[in-house]
């Protein structure tokens, strides 16, 4: 008996076709296991027959049943058509529709009108969706899917911005110049986000219509080109093994922003868009702390990483950490140009340039790129040393051994015993713009592993044999130092020895009575090293500008950042500042550790002195925390007024 169920669902007289159809291929496959040319015909014909029953089965399961649907195709089915679909060529407007959540967080975080708004940053809006369109930013890692670059620019640019307000630009302006610059940093701050990854535009796509035509993006958005061509698709092909180019995207500024906004920016000052253009280019402005591209560079590891976790379960284990390369270099290039361990063979130094390459000795310097990185709060950035090795050699940046090795040694002239190390693919990754330049070794620097130093002291020097007196030559039986000093020699000239009759006195006595040796000279005096030894407590931020400018009197007199006064060690106020620390800052952490000498009891804490022969305001440092100074020399350290 039918069930009622399977009855009432699907219909009696379907049910019992199908079920038919199905009990006669099985029937068919039992009689052969290896089917005959004749039986294969009579197959299809049973599937043609269930086929169309299943089919009858389905629409009835949906007439019966409205909440019961077919199942839809599979999204990873979509994804992989037969033919590439290409990019449909959707107007501009379209473009910014689908991100329309993210404008009006933007419109918010300006906290402008939406009329000032529409006026002011709409234009950038459009103008970069017209340039991006729908490209993705990578061909299988984040933001690979269609508008990828669109949504990253934004992302980024929002994130930027929004960091902007626990940030003050400026800090050595009065208020009302901070306060007329401050709406430029902000909109410098967000157009650096937006165009961050502006550069893949350009190294990495090859962009064609149906035509075949190729796409120029230094001449034209991809909106604009696609509109004078009326072309209705284009399609992506990516190039291979292309580099990452950041300063291309300097290129491609233009296209993007206009020039009446850079001419707003640069108005009334010269430093934003200077610091705008090092921040889209990924050149680091030296002697400068470049606030903007700091939250840049943090809101896009932000970004990334959280796009990488996103989308983790859907496309499997996506290539975690291969961004990560551009923040580790330009750790490396802040640590070459601003910390004194980092500057080429000297002392306990991280770094050593020979005539066989740069090396850094590794992995003390990971745990410097790593302690820098997280001062910066970047996420995401790997832990090991041994994952930022392959992140580098893989990017190129560090190169291997002939055998395949990850690390050298190295054997520097201050070790005894070789030491791990890792080989830049050139030294001017770190040292392009480093000034002083370092001067290589003259000895190579890689060495076998276990390799050792021998110091061996020079054999002791016989002195030279006193020329021979000629022939005839009286000696005399004393030893010529006794000769000299005694009082005899000095009152009455020698008996003589022999009858046979002597010399002229004078002549005696300047052959038998030489002069002694002159006393050898002292060796010179060794240039004493300057060095600062301040207390573990001091503020990292100070101890490392306050380091490099005591670092700079071991170099010439005209290189030297900071003079000896009679109270201690002057330090321009100007010299903290180019290295990123305030003045402020400086003197409430020196002040902490007592290390601040203040000319009066209850003055203030700058002074003025002579510095390269002009009046200037500064700090005085301790000299009982720089090792070289000789103490006795200088006055104490405070006085009091009468």
């Amino acid at each position: 008996m039918p069930n009622p169920r399977s009855t009432r669902q699907i219909g009696g007289q379907d049910c019992r076709l199908m079920r038919h159809a199905l009990i006669d291929c099985l029937a068919c496959d039992r009689r052969s296991a290896r089917p005959t040319i004749e039986s294969r015909p009579r197959k299809a014909g049973i599937f043609a027959l269930v086929l169309p029953a299943l089919s009858h089965h389905g629409r009835a399961a949906s007439a019966a049943h409205p909440l019961q649907r077919a199942m839809p195709i599979p999204d990873s089915i979509r994804a992989f058509p037969a033919t590439d679909p290409g990019f449909a060529a959707l107007p501009v407007p379209d473009l910014l529709a689908s991100a329309d959540d993210l404008v009006s967080r933007i419109r918010l975080c300006f906290g402008l009108s939406r009329d000032d708004f529409d006026a002011e940053v709409q234009p950038l809006l459009q103008r970069y969706a017209s340039y991006v369109h729908l490209l993705p930013a990578t061909a299988d890692n984040y933001f690979s899917s269609p508008a990828g670059l669109l949504n990253l620019g934004l992302e980024v640019a929002f994130y930027s911005l929004q960091g902007t307000d626990a940030h003050i630009f400026s800090g050595r302006s009065t208020i009302s110049a901070r306060r007329q610059l401050e709406p430029r940093w902000r909109l410098a701050t967000f157009i650096g986000g937006m165009c961050c990854e502006l550069h893949r535009v350009l190294s990495h796509l090859i962009v064609t219509d149906e035509a075949g035509g190729e796409w120029p993006p230094f001449l034209a958005p991809l909106g604009d080109w696609l509109a004078s061509r009326s072309a209705s698709r284009y399609f992506v092909r990516w190039r291979p093994n292309a580099t990452e180019s950041r300063g291309l995207g300097v290129f491609a500024l233009p296209l993007v922003v206009p020039g009446a906004t850079l001419q707003y920016l640069a108005q009334d000052n010269s430093v934003i868009v200077p610091h705008l253009l090092s921040s889209i280019s990924g050149q680091p402005v030296f002697r400068d702390h470049n606030v903007l591209d700091a939250l840049v560079r943090r809101s896009l590891a932000l970004v990334i990483d959280r796009n990488l976790q996103a989308n983790a379960d859907r496309y499997g284990v996506p290539q975690f950490g291969s961004h990560f390369e551009r923040y580790l270099v330009d750790a490396m290039r802040r640590l070459a140009s601003g910390s004194p361990s980092w500057f080429p063979n000297r002392e306990k130094s991280r770094a050593w340039l020979g005539p066989d390459g740069l090396f850094l000795l590794w992995p003390q310097a990971a745990h410097d790129v790593q302690a820098l990185l997280e001062a910066d709060q970047l996420a995401g950035i790997p832990k090991a040393p041994e994952t930022m090795l392959d992140l580098l050699l893989e990017a190129g940046v560090f190169v291997r051994q002939p055998d395949g090795a990850s690390t050298w040694f190295v054997l520097p002239p201050e070790l005894k015993t070789a030491a791990e190390a890792v080989k830049l693919a050139s030294p001017a990754i770190l040292l392009h713009g480093v000034a002083p330049p370092a001067e290589p070794l003259a000895i190579s620097l890689a060495c076998p592993p276990g390799a050792t130093r021998t110091t061996q002291k020079p054999p002791p020097t016989a002195p030279a044999p006193a020329p021979a007196p000629p022939p005839g030559t009286q000696f005399s039986l004393l030893d010529a130092t006794q000769v000299a000093t005694s009082p005899a020699a000095r009152t009455s000239p020698s008996p003589p020895v022999s009858q046979t009759p002597a010399p002229p006195p004078a002549v005696v006595a300047d052959q038998a009575v030489p002069s002694p040796p002159p006393p050898p000279s002292p060796p010179p005096a060794a240039a004493p090293t300057f060095k600062l030894n301040a207390p573990m407590r001091l503020n990292p931020a100070v101890r490392e500008a306050l380091a490099a400018i005591v670092n700079t009197l071991n170099g010439p007199g005209s290189a030297a950042a900071a003079a000896p006064i009679a109270a201690g060690l002057f330090v321009p106020l100007v010299e903290l500042e180019v290295r990123g620390v305030q003045p402020a800052l400086a003197g409430r952490a020196l002040a902490d550790v007592r290390l601040l000498v203040h000319a009066r009891r209850d003055g203030p804490a700058t002074v003025t002195a002579d510095f390269r022969g002009e009046p200037t305001i500064g700090l005085v440092v301790a000299p009982a925390c720089i090792d070289g100074f000789d103490l006795a020399s200088f006055e104490p350290a405070a006085h009091e007024e009468p």
